[in-house]
């Protein structure tokens, strides 16, 4: 009788009831030591070693047990896993797909024991496809629901707990006043508006000594105690939760917190900070009518998180200045931070040529001004025609993106807004005459990447982009060869039948997760421009079909 080696798995998402003395790990075991048992007759032994994640999501791999009990499949001292539920193994589609390749090539399996299938067989292989997509389903909507809660308790003003700020300790789903760290928080707002630098504030808080929230972490260790960094006392700054409002991403609501700073007072820091951020910078050395980073304090994401200027140097000793997201120089190192890093020369120019065209637009004068005379319009469309000769002039993008008062980047979108002060005394009306909505200026957006080189496309294409019929193709053989695969096939006789590699099926096989919003675009020749073939097989990508559309939007 032929000896089937069994490895049982076992997983709780949370590290609740963990400390009890009977948990769920617990209760997981015995019912698969019990299934074992049953099964002696046909050759079952029980493994000693034990794989327990305890306080794990089963959403990604990368788990302590899992990855032991893989390499002893790898390493062919198991013959079968055994779990209580299949999504105790894993909840994504794609990471199953990968758990599957792996025991086919070390000839195991796996048994579920409340679910009576395997993937020995054909049909036990199709369910489970079926229970892990309802499974990874499931894992989604929990997430939105967490989502929405947490977004309609901040709509109401509570805390949603994290990290204690400075001059704050929790109260339930509120927070009170810690009087002595308070006043280290109006020290600070004092201090900026007295000295209007973050630098100086810096420099006189570590000469009064002042210093950061004291905490305790969960291993007992004390963080904190420092002296304040610039980083640390913009962040204060620029807080609501110290005007008693509480942010949820773009949004600032109402808190039903005490306040610590004055609403109005901490109103005016912003226009302060924003004013100051605002001033162009100049390179040391440089000369004072050669501006640079003129989009500073003017340029955000679609997080709201702003772009700041950037450089690097080449070889030849040439200086490339970039806008790339703060939180990029603020995480600087931290695994899956993402971000924008932009040409700063191309965008100060495709937007400078974007303000310019709208602004001498003939149809331009009429739309700022909906309620003026004939007169009035044609002497307005006298001072916007100016703006043609201007753009032609030296230091024209000093004074076209002068007249900007935000300019937002998202993937496919750029939105420009003009200011309507700057445009009003160009124009010699009254700021209020001006219709908003036509101060707003939104494009089409795309990146292009040849080599090392970004190019910046702003606007619809002039021609329509040929369907890439080779990406086309492989997404159709990814679809065939994946169903192949649920069917009982393995990767090698999917690559002998087809007459390719092994590792060329398991590449394009991968193809079949991508999302239908990404695949209808690949037909109707609308993709981004640098979503192919090669990219895709040399890149890999995530499931989620959100995550998919956010990562592909930045290779537009």
């Amino acid at each position: 009788m032929q000896r089937i080696r069994c490895a049982i798995y076992t997983r709780k998402s949370s590290e609740d009831g963990l400390e009890q003395e009977f948990n769920s790990l617990h209760a997981q075991r015995e019912a698969c030591a019990a299934y074992i048992a049953s099964q002696k007759a046909e050759g079952w032994v029980l493994l000693l070693a034990q794989y327990d994640d305890g306080g794990l999501s089963g959403g990604t791999l990368e788990r302590p047990a899992m990855q032991q009990l893989l390499a002893d499949v790898d390493a062919g001292l198991v013959d079968q896993i055994v779990v209580y539920k299949i999504d105790r193994l894993t909840r994504s589609l794609a990471d199953f797909a990968k758990i599957v390749e792996r025991l086919d090539a070390a000839g195991a399996s796996f048994v579920s024991v409340t679910q009576s299938f395997n993937t020995a067989t054909s049909m036990g292989r199709l369910t489970l496809n079926m229970l892990l997509s309802f499974a990874q389903f499931e894992r989604e909507v929990t997430a939105e629901r967490i989502r929405d809660k947490i977004a309609a308790s901040k709509r109401k003003g509570l805390w949603m707990g994290g990290y204690v700020p400075l001059g704050y300790e929790a109260d339930g789903r509120t927070l009170r006043i810690n009087p002595e760290e308070a006043k280290t928080i109006r020290t600070l707002y004092d201090l900026y508006r007295s000295l209007g630098t973050i630098r100086a504030t810096r420099e006189e808080a570590g000469r009064l000594g002042l210093q950061s929230k004291v905490r305790t972490v969960a291993d007992g260790r004390m963080q904190g105690g420092i002296p304040f960094d610039r980083g640390h006392i913009h962040y204060i700054l620029t807080n609501p939760l110290y005007a008693g409002r509480i942010r949820h991403r773009n949004e600032v609501h109402e808190g039903q917190h005490p306040a610590i700073i004055d609403p109005e007072v901490w109103d005016v820091v912003q226009a302060q900070l924003t004013a100051d951020s605002a001033k162009p910078r100049r390179a040391i050395g440089a000369r004072t009518d050669n501006p640079v980073s003129l989009l500073v304090g003017k340029l955000f994401d679609e997080t709201g998180d702003r772009l700041t200027p950037s450089h690097t140097k080449t070889r030849q000793g040439r200086r490339l200045r970039y806008y790339v997201s703060h939180r990029l120089i603020r995480k600087s190192g931290e695994a899956g931070v993402s971000g924008w890093r932009l040409p700063a020369g191309e965008l100060e120019h495709r937007v400078t040529e974007l303000v310019s065209s709208r602004l001498t637009d003939p149809t331009a004068a009429a739309a700022l001004l909906p309620g003026a005379s004939a007169d009035n319009i044609e002497a307005a469309a006298r001072c916007l025609a100016a703006f043609e000769a201007e753009s032609r002039e030296t230091g024209a993008l000093s004074k076209l993106l002068g007249l900007l008062e935000r300019t937002d980047i998202a993937p496919g979108e750029l939105t420009v807004r003009l200011s309507a002060d700057a445009i009003a005394g160009r124009l010699g009306v009254a700021a209020d005459d001006l219709d908003r909505k036509a101060l707003v200026i939104a494009v089409p957006f795309r990146m292009r990447k040849r080599g090392v080189e970004t190019r910046l496309i702003l606007g619809n294409a002039s021609k329509p982009k040929e369907v890439d019929r080779t990406l086309l193709t492989n997404v159709a053989r990814g679809w065939s060869w994946f169903g192949r695969l649920t069917s009982g096939d393995t990767y090698d006789a999917i690559a002998r039948a087809e007459g390719v590699p092994k590792d060329r099926v398991v590449k394009l096989i991968d193809l079949a997760l991508l999302s239908p919003d990404i695949i209808g675009q690949v037909i109707a020749g609308t993709q981004p421009a640098g979503l192919t073939t090669e990219y895709l097989i040399r890149n890999r990508f995530p499931g989620d079909w959100d995550e998919q559309e956010r990562l592909f939007a930045r290779l537009s």
